[in-house]
């Protein structure tokens, strides 16, 4: 007869919120929308839409005409097809300084909360559980 096998054990997700996890998402998400929509990720909630296709009297080939040189959500939802040209012009342009952007930042999270990790610890420990409980943390 074989040996019963162990269930895996079941993990649950962290009942805190972390500011330092929500910087760094935000700078992931800063470094995406700088490089291929050429906003911050706050301008491409909020930016309207100036994207449209070129005049009837252009001869040149079919391609999008964008004064601002930024992709907007607005912009994704009224032309997508236009936006989509955008977008796809920036992330050919600008896909290495993402590349090496998004890499510097993992690698100095993680390294700066490994150096800060007795303060963070000590903060979260006397400052955010007495006054916020353990639901925010550093």
């Amino acid at each position: 007869m074989a040996a019963r096998r162990r269930k895996a054990k079941r993990r649950s997700s962290p009942k805190s919120f972390r500011i330092l996890n929500a910087i760094e998402s935000y700078a992931y998400a800063s470094i995406l929308t700088r490089n291929f929509a050429g906003t911050s990720p706050l301008g491409m909630l909020t930016s309207g839409s100036d994207i449209r296709a070129p005049s009837s009297t252009y001869s040149g080939p079919m391609t999008f005409v964008n004064a601002d040189n930024t992709v907007s959500l607005g912009e994704l939802i009224q032309s997508p097809d236009l936006a989509f040209q955008a977008l796809s012009s920036n992330v050919m342009n600008n896909w290495k300084s993402a590349f090496v952007e998004t890499l510097a930042v993992g690698v100095s999270f993680r390294f700066g909360k490994r150096l800060l990790s007795r303060p963070i610890n000590n903060i979260n420990r006397n400052i955010m559980k007495p006054l916020l409980g353990s639901t925010i943390k550093i």
